[in-house]
């Protein structure tokens, strides 16, 4: 026999008891069924503790995924650093008289190249994926 049960009669706010019966019906359940979890969940001397763990958790995956995404920047960085200071060094610069027509071929093949860069971001494979591949691919060969 299951243990009695005593009635309620609550004023909720229209978009409340809105989100209430979605969440029912989303869930195949009772609005009953739906306040009485939230209500065990919100009165629970444990649910504090269990909702502060799992944003805990949360934040560790986020700040593990920050540190990844910091080192990559790193990475990038220090490549072409590096990549611009061999450049510098390996290129003299240009004689006057043909500083306007490299200015104006640099122009045409920047732009060849953001259109190629932009094409590659909205649909192609990174480079980054290809590399990984070229690579298993010549430790297995």
């Amino acid at each position: 026999m299951s243990p009695p049960r005593i009635k309620y009669t609550v004023r909720l706010p229209a978009d409340l008891a809105r989100q209430v019966a979605d969440h029912a019906r989303a869930r195949r359940a009772s609005q009953t069924a739906v306040i009485e979890a939230a209500l065990l969940s919100f009165l629970s001397p444990d649910g504090s503790d269990r909702l502060e763990a799992a944003v805990t958790r949360r934040l560790d995956r986020l700040t593990r995924q920050f540190e990844r995404l910091e080192w990559h920047v790193d990475l990038s960085n220090e490549t072409l650093a590096l990549f611009i200071r061999s450049w510098l060094t390996s290129t003299s610069p240009l004689p006057d008289s043909a500083l306007q027509a490299a200015q104006a071929m640099g122009k045409e093949r920047w732009e060849s190249f953001v259109e190629a860069l932009t094409r590659r971001m909205e649909m192609g494979p990174r480079l980054k994926s290809e590399l990984s591949h070229e690579v298993s691919r010549s430790d297995s060969g």
